[in-house]
């Protein structure tokens, strides 16, 4: 295990990045030094013990150096004015609990209080955190050995000084441990982290240039973290003439009250501001007037005690009624009703959503294809999602749709690489490969010249790709029963041909199977003559 030294704050200059999900860094080395701290506490309740600590280091960090500068040039009474950060966008913290006075009654047996205390106190000082942080630090199960060696811990890195937010130093500290807390709760931990490649495929398709964002199901707000890191990555594309632009309004709604708090913090450290509301988006929907141009959401899968029995008159229902059993068709028109008249919204669902046929499934989904809103469908690998096994597939609707009576199908089944023995991820290459083919397919020039490779014409334009990508007229759907799954459409890969001449192959094959005609009956000859000594010859005794 890498060891950090104390008094040497790690840097991220080693840090290397691990493909598209984690970093392979000194993230991995905090993880593990963390998790050894955890002892027998569940990785769910330690989740926010670590998160919290994290969190709070970060407000610190940002806070020492915005006061080291404000004392050089102006003197300690300005140091002390808390007008100075505010008006820099960084968090006042009150003296008692700033960082360094943690950290020097990290070992002491009140230093949970102490914690407690330092969260009280920054949200009251700081109205767009209240209720947000954890304050539970003084909690006699947590050790307060293992607190003050994971304070002592956290102290070595550095992630809110301007170095580290330019780089997002914490945010990828953040992100990794999300991920990493994830797979170490199995499902519970994956109904609040979607994984970043498939947070980065659904904006990378859809491309929330500008315009209202939202997230029914926001989980830690990674659609939206990946939403605003996309417009400056981009700054040169399509839509936004060459000008890295923030405008974007962020509205999310998330039922778990411990996950909407990571999703309020996971959002602060990067500055971006956002309607996140805490409640059932189906019995309590926070942002029922909302339209928004871009929807973008991993619903949990098939949910059963969703509550549907109490809305069978629901307004958003435009397309039959959800079966009580199954949320999936639930969450499906809760995204059409909330999409404003050119939105369009991209998500993540079950395989089943796109075949299923029973309790009026196959119904909503006729009748969401009829009204032309079904614009493309991707079905993924399997192993990408840290909370199922389930098979998953992502949907795009749109409400003006620039392929009018066409669907375009994407069977990604065989993208992807493995991480670990149990977990893959998508490739920026797989990625760029699905986008790019959307893209063109849309009639949008392609910014690759592997146009070919990716599902396009020399030219730039779309062309289909036996066994990887098909656009499929209505008349097409409409006869395979309105299933959705794109294995049906486009079809078997064309194998390349090995240069070999018919008749010579011919030859060479019919070669090879007498002579495996051959071997085989010197293996029955042998067989039977074993069987005989042994008193079983010609099937006597069988």
């Amino acid at each position: 295990m890498a060891r950090v030294q104390p008094g040497k704050p790690r840097s991220p200059q080693g840090a290397k990045p691990g493909g598209n999900g984690a970093t392979t860094g000194y993230e991995a080395d905090l993880w593990r030094m963390a998790d050894a701290l955890r002892g027998s506490m569940d990785a769910a309740e330690y989740k926010h013990v670590v998160l919290g600590l994290i969190f709070l280091k970060y407000i610190s960090d940002a806070f020492e150096e915005r006061h080291a500068t404000v004392l050089s040039e102006w003197g300690t009474e300005a140091a002390e004015d808390r007008d100075e950060y505010i008006a820099e966008n960084i968090f006042w913290v009150p003296q008692e609990s700033r960082w360094a006075n943690l950290k020097a009654q990290a070992r002491q047996p009140t230093v949970g209080q102490l914690v407690d205390g330092a969260m009280a106190d920054i949200e009251r000082d700081n109205p767009t955190l209240k209720d947000v942080l954890p304050k539970d630090y003084a909690r006699p199960a947590l050790d307060k050995q293992r607190l003050g060696q994971l304070i002592d811990l956290i102290s070595n890195i550095r992630v809110g000084d301007r170095e580290a937010r330019s780089k997002d130093v914490l945010g990828r500290v953040y992100e990794y441990f999300l991920s990493q807390f994830a797979s170490a709760e199995g499902k519970k931990g994956g109904e609040f982290y979607t994984p970043r490649c498939v947070v980065k495929l659904l904006v990378e398709m859809l491309e929330p240039y500008r315009g209202r964002v939202y997230d029914p199901c926001c989980g830690s707000s990674g659609m939206f973290v990946q939403s605003m890191e996309f417009i400056p990555a981009h700054a040169s594309g399509n839509g936004n003439g060459g000008q890295a632009r923030s405008d974007i309004s962020i509205y999310g709604q998330e039922s778990n009250y411990t996950t909407w708090r990571l999703a309020k913090m996971n959002l602060a450290i990067r500055g971006i501001e956002g309607q996140i509301a805490n409640g059932d988006s189906f019995h309590n929907d926070r942002h029922p007037d909302l339209k928004a141009d871009f929807i973008l959401a991993n619903p949990p899968f098939n949910v059963s005690d969703w509550g549907g029995e109490r809305l069978t008159q629901d307004q958003r229902w435009q397309y039959g009624v959800p079966p009580k059993g199954n949320a999936n068709f639930a969450w499906v028109q809760h995204m059409v009703y909330h999409l404003s008249p050119a939105g369009a919204a991209g998500f993540v669902l079950a395989n089943g959503s796109m075949s299923s046929s029973q309790s009026n499934e196959g119904n909503i989904r006729r009748s969401l294809i009829e009204a032309n809103l079904v614009d493309c469908m991707v079905a993924l690998p399997g192993q990408l999602f840290y909370s199922t096994q389930i098979p998953a597939c992502l949907w795009f609707l749109a409400r003006r749709r620039e392929r009018s009576g066409e669907i375009l199908f994407i069977d990604g089944r065989k993208l992807g690489r493995m991480v670990d023995r149990t977990h893959r991820e998508l490739t920026d290459e797989d990625i760029a490969r699905i986008a790019d083919t959307y893209h063109a397919w849309r009639n949008r020039a392609s910014a690759t010249s592997k146009g070919e490779e990716r599902g396009e014409g020399a030219t730039g334009e779309y062309a289909d790709i036996p066994g990887f990508c098909k656009s499929a007229t209505l008349e097409e759907v409409r006869k395979q029963g309105h299933v959705l799954t794109p294995g049906r459409y486009v079809g078997a890969e064309i194998q390349e041909d090995d240069g070999e001449p018919f008749e010579d192959k011919m030859k060479r094959l019919t070669a090879q199977w007498r002579k495996q005609q051959a071997e085989a009956a010197k293996l029955d000859a042998a067989i039977e003559k074993n069987l005989k000594q042994l008193g079983f010859g010609n099937g006597e005794g069988i």
